[in-house]
């Protein structure tokens, strides 16, 4: 099964937790692991808090690594200006693999998935989601 996303870009932060909930519970497997896979290079995948302002510090941080403004020899080389969304999303994973516990996600409580979008404009992104009983 997959998840398509839309996504405003330009780190766009988006807590995709209840969205992964529904297709287990659809699922019926109670035991196993749900492996997520995002086929993308300018975007990823995290665990996160989902708490504003541990989000804005995190965005501030991913600009300090790769200023949106900087120049990168990926934009000379394609002309597509999203060099720095490259180089923040390598920061992140492409892949999780979350637990589950009698057909729920074994998550701490502090603990989100989170799609982050870097790149410089909206994109429709996919998750793959593998549930493996166990």
């Amino acid at each position: 099964m997959n998840l398509i996303i839309q996504t405003k870009g330009f780190a766009d932060f988006i807590n995709i937790t209840k969205l992964v909930e529904r297709e287990v519970s659809k699922s019926q497997v109670k035991n196993g692991l749900v492996v997520l896979f995002i086929k993308n290079t300018t975007a990823g995948l995290l665990l996160l808090e989902d708490e504003e302002g541990h989000l804005i510090d995190l965005k501030k941080t991913f600009e300090k690594i790769a200023p949106s403004d900087n120049t990168y020899k990926h934009n000379e080389k394609w002309q597509d200006e999203n060099g720095d969304a490259h180089i923040k999303s390598a920061f992140l994973k492409q892949n999780l693999i979350i637990p589950l516990q009698e057909g729920k996600l074994d998550l701490g409580n502090w603990q989100n998935i989170f799609l982050i979008d870097f790149d410089n404009k909206p994109r429709e992104r996919e998750i793959v989601i593998k549930i493996i009983p166990l």
